[in-house]
């Protein structure tokens, strides 16, 4: 069983920045793939960012592409999602979430074992 605790959320202005942090429980964190999804009011969890296992692979959805950028701690067992420029449409609820085994590509919901509760991410405008 592997938890995962995001934090990090707030609010803050449009063109401002946060940075959320997931820390996951486990003495096998490397082994995991990575990733962060969000999920605004009303509509469905989207893929933001992920990280490969070896952290050589960090796909990205298009909307996010340099602004955000995921990275990886694993002696803190800890992965990272620095957003910048944020805008108001990116209110959502971020979750990070963690891959067990390769089944699935990185930016598909169905390729998660394990997801957090979430933090909140309100940019307002």
């Amino acid at each position: 069983q592997v938890q995962l605790v995001e934090s990090g959320g707030g609010l803050v202005q449009a063109g401002g920045s946060l940075r959320l942090s997931c820390a996951a429980s486990g003495r096998t964190f490397s082994s995991y793939a990575m990733a962060w999804f969000r999920q605004a009011p009303g509509k469905e969890r989207d893929f933001v960012a992920g990280m490969s296992r070896s952290g050589s692979i960090t796909p990205y959805a298009d909307s996010v592409k340099g602004r955000f950028t995921i990275s990886r701690d694993n002696a803190k067992n800890t992965v990272y999602l620095q957003m910048d420029s944020l805008r108001p449409e990116e209110t959502a609820v971020y979750y990070c979430a963690a891959e067990v085994q390769s089944r699935w590509p990185l930016t598909t919901s169905r390729a998660y074992d394990y997801w957090g509760q979430g933090t909140q991410v309100t940019v307002s405008s």
